[in-house]
């Protein structure tokens, strides 16, 4: 690997990794409207079950069948916007643990990157020492895995 691709690797990465936060903001904000969506719908099922419950001490006298009443909508209602703030806490969960790993392996690239290009450098600093060393050979080895062969034996 010669330094402009791995300038380039390190240009791709700087883009990516950007992208990536913007994703997992873009996340945080959808959770927070699903949670902010949960609590209005929350408010509004109360607001029935308060309307309900006037009715029913208006129209019947059944002051006890509306407090029963009430008590039921609301804590239903809690439990559903309990519910949804779960699930939306557990999507965004995955979603960021999913973004760490792709960061966390973007960062094991760029690491490996930065040591193939140190022990590039460092083997160029010892190759001009010896006349054998055939940087191209190691380069290859080093960026494959592969044995080491120079242009003659490729």
């Amino acid at each position: 690997m010669d330094q402009v691709a791995a300038l380039d690797l390190i240009d791709q990465l700087r883009v990516a990794v950007p992208e990536e936060v913007r994703a997992a903001k873009r996340i945080n904000s959808e959770g927070e409207r699903i949670i902010e969506k949960a609590q209005e719908e929350a408010e509004r099922i109360i607001a029935k079950a308060q309307e309900q419950a006037a009715f029913l001490i208006d129209e019947r006298g059944l002051t006890q069948a509306a407090e029963d009443d009430s008590r039921r909508i609301v804590n239903e209602a809690q439990a559903d916007g309990d519910e949804v703030r779960r699930g939306a806490d557990e999507y965004a969960a995955s979603v960021l643990i999913g973004l760490e790993g792709d960061v966390v392996r973007t960062l094991q690239s760029i690491k490996k990157g930065i040591e193939l290009l140190d022990e590039r450098r460092a083997a160029l600093r010892v190759g001009d020492d010896d006349p054998f060393v055939d940087p191209e050979a190691d380069a290859y080895e080093d960026a494959t895995g592969a044995e080491a062969r120079t242009p003659a034996q490729r």
